[in-house]
């Protein structure tokens, strides 16, 4: 069995970490940096998706319909 730390914990009650402006003055607990938060994602998998669900779905609903008779 894997040694794991149980040490960092996240609440979904609680609120987000603003956004990091002063790195130095809170190094120990950083918020995520602005480059992280907003980051471009024209190169990701969404754009991609958006895509081929809606063909895989058209494919399937074809496909039941032929083999439903």
């Amino acid at each position: 069995m894997e040694n794991t730390d149980s040490s960092h914990t996240e609440d979904p009650n609680k609120p987000h970490k603003p956004i990091e402006h002063d790195y130095a003055k809170h190094e120990n607990d950083p918020g995520p940096s602005p480059q992280a938060v907003k980051e471009d994602n024209k190169d990701g998998a969404g754009p991609a998706m958006k895509w081929i669900i809606p063909i895989i779905l058209i494919v399937l609903l074809i496909l039941w319909f032929v083999m439903r008779k």
